[in-house]
């Protein structure tokens, strides 16, 4: 039982996570560029929030990379080279990128053109007024001013 235990304490020690060994500067780079970096499973997350295996692998090739002295944009740049631009959170604008920074605002340019479209058109269009019957009319009020007296006068009786 006692192997056991120490077994199971053994395992847990292993597989936590490790300490991070970088200090004041490049400590700072290392958590910012765990935060600009997306975790490839979890996708909605960074790898300094996921807790995915792959993350866990990203944040020590981030460690390492840190520690050998490399620049955050050749970190970026190797993870991109072996992971795609999907990786990044802030994608580069370039070709296959255009639609993602273009397409709100190509969006809300067409929603603007709907709208002032449709209340021009509602402002040019002419009023439809029926033609007034003013006899019917007449006949109408007539009828209800009979009407609201027959009843006033049932009501005093």
């Amino acid at each position: 039982m006692r192997m056991l235990i120490a077994l199971c304490v053994l395992l847990a020690v292993a597989t936590s996570a490790q300490a991070v060994d970088l200090e004041g500067e490049q400590l700072a780079r290392y958590h910012a560029l765990n935060a600009q970096l997306r975790c490839l499973i979890c996708q909605n997350r960074s790898i300094a929030e996921s807790d995915a295996p792959l993350a866990k692998d990203l944040r020590a090739i981030v460690e390492r990379q840190i520690a050998q002295g490399r620049s955050d944009a050749q970190i970026k740049q190797y993870l991109v080279d072996r992971y795609g631009k999907w990786v990044l959170y802030d994608p580069p604008l370039d070709s296959a990128t255009v639609i993602l920074w273009a397409g709100p605002f190509v969006l809300l340019a067409i929603g603007l053109f709907v709208v002032f479209w449709m209340m021009r058109r509602r402002r040019e269009a002419p009023a439809h007024t029926p033609q007034l019957d003013r006899e019917r009319l007449t006949r109408v009020l007539e009828e209800q001013a009979r009407d609201s007296d027959s009843d006033s006068s049932q009501e005093r009786s």
